[in-house]
């Protein structure tokens, strides 16, 4: 019976491949669409005010640019299929893509924190107020409407990148509000001060930003196991109600971008031939292929009771805190 198991149907919260990569597509088409529109306004606006909180709104919508372009490119060449060179897929080109990101924030980060510091120091009289609160708002405006679309593409595909880069702009809302803050605070109450500080703010939310984008790529790169809930889900869909299998052990699970990697013996009774081993593996794997469509999948059969242990010793080990055999 053929492994081959790719479909069109998507299971609950993820779509298959080819539908994956048209809405994630979309969604970082748009992206680079807004952040493309806010440097430029931004930048603008920035020339004119002098605002140092405005140019730290504007540094970080140029990283945006940056990082969506990234994201964008990254997704689309993760949904590719596995070729002779990569046979285990590109899922990981996502991954990359996070690590660019963080550094690009880090850095954007450390140089918003300098132009803060010297601010403090030597405030500068803010000028064209009135325009450079007017592309903030449109700036919270067109990022609520981009977070929208980001929203639906993670909740059909779970595209790491898209979420990484929808967390960005999470914290964009935040910042350009405070942006705002300073500016008001600077003109209105001739707080000068109050400019520098919303920057200085801004750039230590950027560096927790880039913290958190980093450890999500770095966890792919590594191979971190999927949550806890995530792998007994995937237990429950494997086992079934197949009274023919008598326990899954030695599961392993990987993310790697749009793909899924899971692995696991089976323990089936040990007078089955190897056509009913092979019709009990598949069946399980057509279960798990209905929820994670965009899964590689490989199951190895055991005859509980009669197995002689095999792997390497340096895997059985990492094995042992799990509990499994």
């Amino acid at each position: 019976m053929p492994h081959d198991l790719s479909h069109d149907s998507g299971g609950p919260g993820r779509l298959a491949p080819a539908e994956a990569r048209r809405v994630t597509g979309l969604a970082t088409s748009a992206s680079v669409a807004v952040a493309v529109v806010l440097v430029v306004t931004k930048a603008v606006v920035w020339y004119l005010s002098g605002s140092v909180a405005l140019l730290a709104s504007l540094a970080d919508s140029a990283l945006d640019l940056t990082a969506s372009l990234t994201v964008l490119f990254a997704v689309r060449y993760a949904a590719e299929p596995a070729d002779a060179e990569h046979r285990y897929g590109h899922g990981k080109a996502e991954a990359f893509a996070g690590v660019m990101q963080a550094i690009f924030v880090a850095a954007s980060a450390a140089l918003l924190f300098r132009e803060g510091i010297q601010h403090v120091f030597e405030p500068v009289q803010i000028e064209a107020s009135g325009w450079a609160l007017a592309v903030m708002v449109l700036s919270i405006v067109l990022t609520i409407g981009l977070v929208i679309i980001q929203t639906r593409a993670v909740e059909q595909t779970g595209s790491i990148a898209v979420e990484g880069d929808r967390a960005h702009y999470y914290s964009d809302l935040g910042a350009n509000l405070a942006v705002m803050a300073g500016i008001a605070g600077s003109v209105y109450l001739g707080w000068l001060w109050l400019d520098a500080a919303v920057a200085l703010g801004v750039a230590l939310w950027l560096g927790i930003t880039a913290w958190g984008v980093a450890k999500g790529a770095l966890d792919q790169l590594m191979d971190r196991e999927l949550p806890d809930e995530e792998r007994e889900r995937i237990r429950q869909i494997a086992l079934g109600e197949d009274p023919r299998i008598i326990d899954l052990h030695q599961l392993r699970t990987r993310a790697s971008g749009p793909l899924v990697h899971i692995q696991f013996h089976l323990g089936l009774p040990a007078d089955l031939s190897l056509r009913e081993a092979h019709e009990i593996e598949v069946e399980c794997e057509r279960r798990l292929m209905a929820v994670y469509p965009a899964a590689d999948i490989m199951i190895h059969a055991d005859p509980h009771g009669a197995a002689e242990p095999h792997g390497t010793a340096f895997f059985r080990a990492g094995l042992a805190p799990n509990h499994e055999h």
